[in-house]
C-alpha cells in the first residue's frame, strides 16, 4: 500500500509574493514548438529565496557555506509538525513546542491560512532562545511557513545567529495548511547551486510507514 505524500512546495509563478525589494519571479518561453522548433524550452528569473527554500549559512554569515556543499542528510528523514498558530506573543517560545520526543527535524505552522496571493509583513517568527533550545534537544533542522525565521525588520538576525551557532539547517515558505499536526518523513532537498546563498526546494511530506 502506497503512503500519502503531501507536497508543501509553493508554485512558482509570476504573480508569487516575493520579500520585498528582492527580485520577482519572471518565466518566459524562449523556444516554442508552434515556431517551428521541435521542443518547448522555458526561462527563468528569480531570487535565490523564490518560495520553498532551504537558506545556506551562506546568506547570515560572511564566508558560510554555499547551497552546494549543504550535507543532505538533514532534509530527509522523520520530522514532527507543530501547529504554533497560538504562538505567545507572535513570536513562537520554546512553551509553544510540544514534547519532541526525540525529533530532530521540526516544521512549524504559524499562519492560519498561507498567504499565496499576497506579502504579510506580520508573519510569526521564532525567538532565538526557541532555537537554542530546539539545538539542546539534538535539532538539526527547523522549518517553517513564514518567510524567515526573523521578523521582517530584524537588523541583528539573532534567530539566524543562533541557527548558526548550532550548526542547524533552515526551511522556509512551507505550505502546511492542508498536513495535520504529527510525525512524517520529510524529503525537501536544496537545489545544488554553486555560490548560493539558498537553494530552492521541491518538499513534501511522506505518511510514515
Amino acid at each position: 500500500m502506497s503512503r500519502r505524500v503531501w507536497d508543501i512546495s509553493q508554485t512558482l509563478r509570476p504573480d508569487l509574493p516575493v520579500w520585498p525589494g528582492d527580485t520577482p519571479f519572471a518565466f518566459e518561453r524562449v523556444w516554442q514548438m508552434e515556431h517551428g522548433v521541435p521542443v518547448n524550452v522555458g526561462r527563468m528569473t528569480m531570487s535565490t529565496h523564490s518560495g520553498t527554500h532551504a537558506d545556506a549559512p551562506l546568506h547570515y554569515a560572511q564566508g558560510g557555506m554555499d547551497a552546494a556543499a549543504l550535507d543532505l542528510t538533514p532534509y530527509l528523514g522523520e520530522c514532527l509538525l507543530v501547529d504554533a498558530r497560538g504562538a505567545a506573543g507572535r513570536t513562537v517560545e520554546i512553551d509553544d513546542l510540544p514534547p519532541l520526543n526525540g525529533a530532530v527535524r521540526v516544521l512549524l505552522r504559524t499562519f492560519a491560512q498561507f498567504p499565496q496571493d499576497e506579502w504579510q509583513s506580520a508573519f510569526i517568527p521564532i525567538a532565538p532562545a526557541t532555537i537554542g533550545w530546539l539545538a539542546e534537544q539534538g535539532v538539526v533542522l527547523i522549518g517553517t511557513d513564514a518567510p524567515s525565521l526573523d521578523p521582517q525588520d530584524s537588523k541583528d538576525m539573532a534567530a539566524h545567529k543562533a541557527v548558526l551557532a548550532a550548526d542547524m539547517r533552515i526551511l522556509e515558505g512551507l505550505v502546511l495548511d492542508a498536513v495535520p499536526p504529527g510525525r512524517y518523513e520529510l524529503i525537501a532537498l536544496p537545489l545544488k547551486v554553486q555560490g548560493g546563498d539558498a537553494g530552492l526546494c521541491r518538499a513534501v511530506l511522506r505518511e510514515l510507514a
